[in-house]
């Protein structure tokens, strides 16, 4: 797998429930490359935001199904994974 920071992590999740977290307990979000695991996710964003991380966890999701492609084949969403990243106290990321 590649160690640069821009393919591990692929995007920011903003989201109601992940601005809610974010502001209350400096959770932030992101979306990231299946096969990464937590410590590449950790130094991936201290690499790229210039924080130090507390804590990583992450959650692997299956792609649903979106339907029916050509005569009867279904369809499927990529499967993806999620992580929830806790900085120092006193670090911050502007995403926005």
């Amino acid at each position: 797998m590649n160690t640069n920071p821009y393919y591990i992590v692929k995007s920011p999740l903003i989201t109601e429930e992940s601005t809610i977290q974010r502001e209350a307990k400096k959770h932030y979000t992101f979306r990231v490359d299946p096969r990464a695991n937590k410590r590449e996710i950790r130094d991936a964003i201290e690499q790229m935001f210039n924080v130090k991380v507390v804590a990583v966890n992450t959650m692997n999701y299956q792609g649903k199904l979106s339907g029916r492609r050509g005569k009867s084949r279904p369809g499927f969403r990529p499967d993806w994974k999620k992580a929830i990243v806790t900085l120092r106290k006193g670090d911050e990321i502007e995403l926005v």
